[in-house]
């Protein structure tokens, strides 16, 4: 079972705030922080973490979730 590191697509959601691994920083590990746009992963989990495009434009696959971002408050 993959854990919550951005794995798992049903975890994710536009608007919250992840760490991503963009793929030119794959050798590196650098991480770039943002806010999901979209979501590019189809299958419900990846091992390499998923797919998504940030609000900047930016590509790459999840490795942490940092905040709710617009989370309903009801």
């Amino acid at each position: 079972m993959p854990d919550d590191n951005g794995q798992v697509r049903s975890h994710l959601r536009p608007g919250l705030t992840v760490d991503i691994v963009l793929k030119q920083d794959q050798p590196t590990g650098k991480l770039t922080r943002g806010v999901i746009q979209d979501i590019l992963t189809k299958s419900p989990t990846h091992p390499h973490g998923i797919k998504v495009r940030l609000a900047s434009g930016q590509v790459g696959r999840v490795k942490a979730i940092i905040a709710g971002g617009d989370a309903p408050t009801s």
